[in-house]
């Protein structure tokens, strides 16, 4: 059987098992078996077995990915960003649109300590939106702020996507794509917030300040910050300072960062059996949905190369473009499409394998290209009708906001993200600067 033929029957089985609501990991998985023995090769199965054990199970690298769950999930229970959002609406209470502006600076904090999306979601839905909305904030404005805002932890390091990223990406180090992913991270946050301020600016009834009676003074108020800011700060000094410095490995700085957050719980006197427990029940199971998947995608990835179906697709996309720039927004275009029906995880295992090789044959730098993806993989979360931060959004979101509204006040956060793509190829030293600076090259 052709690799073309292959290729197409792996991928129509693979998008029929997701549109019947399988979970990724088995869809992937059951898909290598089946290609392997329609393809008339199953003795295969025992190669990508090998495989298996020896990319998955064998690498040291991930497994940063449990102690950064764990990590996230004591910072959360700290409750020190509750405190935090407090006081920074406190600080910006006289600005119109200032809520929306700490949602986002908040957010930036979380991405830098936790990378959890769901966890960023939720804990800033559940302190911002009640009180955006009863201030009287658009319903677009204040549920498409929060969901955008959140999904920032997948770029702003320490992110799992990029630890997991530089695990298949060779010749790239974690602390070479948290180095290269932190500038344009903390500038598409800039974005969002200067998007706010534009907001308010034009519809000040959007985003309206708060009432005088319930500001508080500004000793009480640059207290309460200080206080509540120096925790997570030394988190992420200890995480990305060991880290970016060469002091720690990515595995090791996660390490330092689950045991900051445990003191910081311990600390604040909020630390018990019972959550700590829960906790870890927590971490178990995030960590075994993100290496089931791994495992699966090592599979179906291993199948798809031995049976022709990497080769064919690769021809294909070398057909579509003849200059780099071209196959770059070809990759970019199919990553996109690709983040409306999947999540990252399967994104990055599915398309390193094909895109890595022809970025490699085009001269083109991986780490600007592996950091121009997690840009665009922001939209993965955004994008309907599969996006991840809808459903989070959904779930806290009071009845009087709608599934419509989430959707439209995305939108705006989705093209920011599109012009934040253009900024990277127009400027690749918002990439490549930093970490030439800290590593040489």
């Amino acid at each position: 059987m052709s690799g073309e033929s292959i290729a197409l029957i792996m991928s129509g089985l693979l998008l029929l098992g997701l549109f019947m609501g399988h979970p990724l990991a088995f869809v992937l998985g059951g898909t290598a078996v089946l290609g392997a023995l329609i393809a008339g090769k199953g003795m295969v199965l025992g190669i990508v077995i090998s495989r298996i054990f020896g990319d998955v199970l064998d690498n040291y690298v991930l497994i940063a990915i449990p102690l950064f769950v764990l990590m996230a999930r004591f910072l959360s229970d700290s409750g020190v960003t509750d405190r935090m959002f407090e006081a920074l609406r406190h600080l910006m209470a006289r600005v119109t649109g200032g809520l929306g502006l700490a949602v986002v600076f908040i957010s930036i904090l979380l991405a830098a300590t936790t990378g959890i999306i769901g966890a960023s979601i939720t804990v800033m839905g559940m302190m911002a939106l009640k009180p955006m909305l009863q201030y009287g904030y658009d319903k677009r404005l204040a549920s498409g702020l929060i969901a955008a805002s959140g999904c920032l932890g997948i770029l702003i390091p320490p992110s799992i996507m990029l630890i997991l990223m530089a695990s298949y990406a060779p010749g790239l180090s974690v602390g070479q794509l948290f180095a290269g992913a932190m500038i344009p991270g903390m500038v598409l946050g800039l974005m969002y917030a200067l998007y706010v301020a534009f907001i308010a600016w034009l519809r000040p009834e959007w985003a309206p300040p708060v009432a005088d009676e319930e500001q508080i003074s500004r000793a009480a108020m640059w207290r309460m910050l200080i206080v509540e800011a120096v925790p997570p700060l030394v988190l992420i000094l200890g995480i990305l300072g060991s880290l970016l410095a060469g002091v720690a490995t990515a595995t090791e700085a996660s390490a330092i960062g689950a045991f900051l957050a445990l003191l910081i719980v311990i600390m604040r006197g909020r630390f018990q059996w019972k959550t700590f427990y829960s906790a870890l029940l927590e971490t178990g199971r995030t960590s075994a949905m993100i290496l089931f998947i791994v495992v699966g995608a090592t599979a179906f990835t291993g199948v798809f190369n031995i049976t022709g179906g990497l080769r064919a697709s690769q021809d294909l996309i070398r057909g579509l473009a003849d200059d780099p720039y071209t196959l770059v927004a070809v990759m970019l275009l199919v990553v996109f499409i690709l983040g409306m029906f999947l999540d990252w995880t399967g994104i990055v295992l599915l398309s390193f394998p094909i895109f890595l090789p022809l970025v490699g044959e085009m001269g083109i730098n991986p780490l600007w290209f592996v950091v121009l993806m997690a840009v665009v993989l922001q939209t993965s979360f955004l994008s309907p009708p599969f996006g991840y931060a809808l459903f989070y959004m959904r779930a806290i979101a009071p009845p009087e906001v709608s599934t419509t509204d989430i959707i439209r006040g995305v939108l705006p956060f989705i093209g920011l993200v599109l012009v934040m793509c253009a900024l990277i190829i127009a400027f690749p030293a918002l990439v490549t600067w930093l970490p030439a600076t800290l590593y040489g090259g």
